[in-house]
């Protein structure tokens, strides 16, 4: 085994939410890769130390670039984070640029040569975070706070360390963003910090690609990669964003699912009524779309519409096996999170997480609580998300819900009827589509794979967990869909860093694991 990295580490047992998947299979676990060092590589080593003298220089300015607020749509300060960003690389020998369209967040894109290197790998990451709910948070989203311990275990607030303090690495600083996705950034600049100040090379050329609307749905990352092809061509991409595994082993990812949303508005009277003066008489579009809802998912949680799982690709060989040599976190995280009992009748999340879901992401019809009143609503409407399996297409998944839709005696319309249809049809359904992408997954044997396993082996002290596609969803097709280059997802967030959450946060601990991986990435192998 590795050396133990020398804070406490990233992959220690605690258990929590992940973005896992995979397939319980009887296959052998796929080979290791060659293991060429006992210890951690000088690259690390040399992360660790700079770290361990300039911690509270990184944190505090990880702080600032948190403190700029980073909702797509707000252009203004998504422009001040791209020339943050930008600042930050070219104070670091990349050369760089902002590539810009008109009226969209732009890309920070770089370029860093290293000599004689023979391989360019690209580092994607996302800048722009959630849209927040300020009342929802334990202070502002933009201003970053550093906390003890995670609040629930006793937690407190403390100012950010001084220069030469000693740093907990079970410290968490909560902010937008902290995990999802700035920390990457801040760790790639500390890495790169490192590697210069302990005089050492680095053995790749690196692109740096780093976007301002992923959270937003990516809708101008295509035209992006199409006007600047030349740019972007590199032998591998490097997608650092997400959590490691729940167990807090380092993961690799290989791919990723897709996703599609639709929205379903059921219709009773044309206006609201008295539910004493109507009620057994009228129908009730909320009992109505209730019904419809049960109608698709069984007892168990699986998908009841024919055909849902008939686009589905099967694993190989390799995929199977490292599915079966992932760790079983499921009776962790039935504890953490309070279930008593999970969907799919004894099947793990790793099993789950392969196959397309049906999700209800939203319910709306009248008012609850204090707000409600005893009245039958005249519409309900739900919000479906749809996560897809490589070989799923978004409009032919969005079409099957549909058509089952109509099977259960609705018809189906594509805006609110006007009376003269309300009159001819006893069940009416409104459908909406929402825009989506499919999945994509890079082949576990590509040139690449073996030094990601030994630089996250070398950084972490331990075996990185290899994962065929996360749970969640990135519109990663489009890299795939224009280059043969291998994908890997690298992440470093912590697996319960309320991502997309009030209180989202970074645990310290894999800040530093991200500083140490990026530096052993940069000196890899290839």
């Amino acid at each position: 085994m590795r050396t133990p990295i020398s804070s406490p580490s990233p992959l220690a047992p605690l258990v929590g939410v992940a973005l896992l998947t995979g397939c319980v299979s009887s296959a052998s676990p796929p080979e290791p890769a060659p293991r060429t060092s006992r210890g951690p590589s000088p690259a690390v080593e040399a992360a660790r130390s700079f770290r361990e003298a300039q911690g509270p220089a990184i944190l505090a300015d990880f702080a600032e670039l948190l403190k700029i607020p980073n909702v797509a749509s707000d252009l203004g300060n998504i422009r001040r984070n791209a020339e943050a960003i930008q600042s930050r690389l070219a104070a670091r020998g990349v050369r760089t640029a902002l590539w810009e369209l008109d009226g969209v967040p732009p890309i920070v894109f770089g370029r860093l040569d290293a000599p004689g290197a023979d391989r360019t790998i690209g580092i994607y990451v996302h800048y722009d975070g959630q849209p927040v709910d300020p009342t929802r948070w334990l202070q502002s989203p933009w201003e970053p706070t550093l906390y003890t311990r995670e609040p629930s275990a006793g937690g407190t607030r403390r100012a950010l360390p001084e220069p030469g303090e000693p740093i907990d690495p079970e410290w968490r600083l909560y902010a937008r963003a902290a995990g999802d996705d700035k920390a990457p950034i801040a760790a790639l600049c500390a890495a790169l910090d490192a590697l210069e100040a302990a005089g050492i090379s680095r053995t790749v050329n690196v692109v740096f690609f780093f976007e301002g609307e992923e959270e937003a749905g990516s809708p101008n990352l295509a035209r992006y990669l199409d006007l600047h092809a030349a740019e972007l061509d590199v032998d591998a991409w490097l997608i650092c964003d997400g959590p490691v595994h729940a167990s807090r082993r380092p993961q690799l990812v290989f791919g990723v699912r897709g996703i599609v949303g639709l929205e379903i508005t059921v219709y009773g009277a044309l206006r609201s009524l008295h539910s004493g003066h109507y009620g057994n008489w009228a129908p009730n579009p909320g009992m109505l779309l209730a019904q419809l809802l049960a109608s698709m998912k069984d007892a168990d949680g699986n998908v009841l519409v024919e055909g849902f799982h008939d686009g589905n690709a099967p694993l190989g060989a390799r995929e199977r096996a490292a599915i079966a040599a992932t760790p079983d976190v499921d009776a962790s995280l039935r504890e953490e999170l309070g279930l008593a009992r999970t969907e799919g009748d004894g099947q793990t999340l790793a099993e789950r997480l392969l196959l397309p879901s049906l999700n209800v992401r939203g319910l709306e019809s009248a008012s609850v609580g204090a707000s409600a009143r005893n009245v039958i609503p005249n519409r309900a409407t739900a919000s479906l998300d749809l996560r897809l399996v490589r070989g799923n297409d978004p409009t032919v998944q969005c079409e099957l819900v549909e058509e089952h839709v109509r099977r259960q005696g609705f018809h189906v319309v594509r805006e609110d009827p006007d009376r003269a249809t309300r009159l001819r049809h006893a069940r009416i359904a409104k459908v909406t589509r929402r825009g989506g992408y499919p999945a994509a997954r890079t082949p576990m044997d590509a040139w690449i794979v073996a030094p990601l396993v030994e630089a996250a082996w070398s950084a972490a002290g331990e075996e990185p967990v290899l994962v065929p596609s996360l749970g969640g969803s990135l519109p990663l097709y489009l890299f795939t869909e224009r280059n043969e280059a291998p994908l890997i997802v690298l992440p470093i967030a912590n697996h319960d860093d309320n991502q997309h959450a009030p209180d989202e946060h970074i645990r310290i601990a894999n800040l530093w694991y991200g500083i140490d991986l990026f530096a052993a990435v940069l000196t890899m192998e290839p």
